[in-house]
């Protein structure tokens, strides 16, 4: 197919807006400088300083296509086209690339013009086109106005005009590209695109883009996802949206390695701050008046409830997202303090500050026990045994000591029918042990402790059958 060549000069045509470069902007096609130099310089007025420049050697106007001051001739070689413009070597200059292109005809030049005193051969500079023609337009119109603003509207004008840029090593333009996307948002199809385009360019002015997309550090996910659940769990007033949303971060983020340990680093944590606290308040190692001392203990008391509150929703979401194997571990390692707890439930001071607290205590166990007996966490039967015979002599206290006859009464019995089936899943002689604790669940009478009885029965059929054998 022939190519059409086409010529591109400074004439009343030439003036389409800079910043169309990617669309409907400069056209290819642009006709003749024509006319007396009344009509030139009426022209270059209606222009105004956009395709025009002071050459301040020769103190005169230079405009973008005027022949008759050019002295460079370049080619743009397009599939289908070619587009000649005449342009000027001071203004070319701006770019590394025609600099060096330009610098030995510059130095024959000198030679030739000292000896002979006539203008020198206008130079022929072909470009082989890997953009759209329109782009190449756009950017050597920019040699000469440098309206970048213009230019550069949004990310796709940008993404259009940098390889362009970085292929003719025009920093002015290239830095004003990088500028524009490293300062405005991205959707994620630009994000992509401009990703591909820079390990394609490999250029070493993007520290500030990369940043936006490759963190600093190895570890910034899971500092991230820390902070979040610290914070959903001490620094908002309205917990319970806050819960929810760093809850849903939680279940859509792709590493469930990187969700199980920020979730262990954070029960492990709460627990340490509600056993410090319960120990405190238990063996308070202070000295003082009476009520300086019970003041204290009420402080270590509430700070015990608040960050239990905040443990069962660790322990909730950790089950939710099947990461609690740690916790279930941890929880069955408590024997110190649980008999803190026994000790702290059997006094007065926490059913007038704190009545909550063994009933946020006993919902973080009910569901890791219930979580044990359903399979979704799987242990050990040594586990399982450490875990019954360390917390149900707290519920048994909870219960002995509860406010009112009906307080917690539903979560005492869900708790008591759990262990029960923890119990049904030990050895037969792990199982009388532990069996012989829990005739306490029949203080409701025959009819409620069925669960009881069935317990027992159990027992007693493998026993037996054990004997028989």
């Amino acid at each position: 197919m022939a190519r059409k060549r086409q010529r591109v000069s400074s004439s009343g045509s030439d003036s389409s807006r800079v910043g169309q470069i990617t669309g409907n902007g400069f056209p290819a096609n642009r006709e003749d400088c024509a006319g007396d130099e009344q009509q030139h310089q009426e022209q270059l007025q209606e222009q105004g300083s956009r395709d025009v420049k002071v050459d301040p050697d020769k103190a005169r106007i230079i405009s973008f296509g005027e022949e008759s001051t050019a002295d460079v001739v370049v080619h743009l070689i397009g599939d289908e086209e070619e587009n000649v413009l005449h342009l000027h070597s001071q203004v070319l200059a701006k770019s590394r690339y025609f600099a060096a292109l330009l610098s030995e005809r510059w130095k024959g030049d000198d030679q030739a013009s000292m000896a002979a005193e006539q203008e020198p051969p206008k130079t022929h500079l072909r470009i082989n086109t890997t953009s759209p023609m329109p782009v190449y337009l756009g950017i050597l119109r920019l040699f000469y106005t440098e309206n970048f603003s213009e230019a550069i509207v949004d990310v796709q004008s940008a993404l259009a005009l940098l390889p362009v840029t970085a292929e003719l090593l025009y920093d002015d333009c290239m830095a004003r590209c990088l500028k524009f996307l490293e300062a405005v948002p991205w959707s994620r199809e630009e994000e992509q695109q401009i990703l591909q385009l820079l390990n394609y360019l490999q250029l070493e002015e993007t520290p500030e883009i990369i940043a936006r997309v490759i963190p600093g550090s190895d570890s910034a996910v899971e500092t991230m996802l820390s902070e979040l659940v610290y914070a959903a769990t001490h620094n908002h007033q309205n917990a319970a949206s806050v819960k929810l949303f760093v809850g849903k971060i939680l279940d859509s983020h792709k590493s469930r390695e990187t969700v199980r340990l920020v979730l262990d680093n954070a029960f492990k944590n709460g627990l340490k701050t509600v056993k410090d606290s319960v120990e405190e308040y238990s063996s308070p190692n202070v000295r003082g008046r009476h009520d300086e001392i019970e003041a204290m203990q009420r402080q270590n008391l509430h700070t015990a409830v608040v960050s239990g509150r905040h443990l069962l929703w660790l322990v909730e979401r950790m089950i939710e997202l099947k990461v609690a194997e740690n916790a279930v571990l941890e929880w069955s390692e408590q024997s110190s303090f649980t008999a803190n707890l026994k000790r702290a439930f059997m006094d007065d001071v926490w059913r007038n500050n704190v009545p909550g607290l063994p009933a946020v205590l006993l919902r973080c166990t009910s569901r890791l026990a219930q979580a044990m007996v359903t399979g979704s966490i799987l242990v050990s039967r040594e586990v399982r045994k450490k875990m019954v015979r360390d917390w149900l002599p707290v519920l048994i206290t909870s219960k002995e000591n509860a406010v009112s006859a009906n307080c917690n009464k539903q979560l005492h019995q869900n708790l008591e029918e759990v262990f029960l089936k923890l119990i049904s899943t030990l050895p037969v002689g792990d199982a009388q042990e532990l069996l012989q604790q829990c005739l306490s669940f029949a203080s409701r009478g025959l009819d409620e402790s069925s669960n009881l009885a069935m317990a027992f029965a159990t027992w007693f059929r493998r026993a037996g059958a054990s004997e028989n054998s």
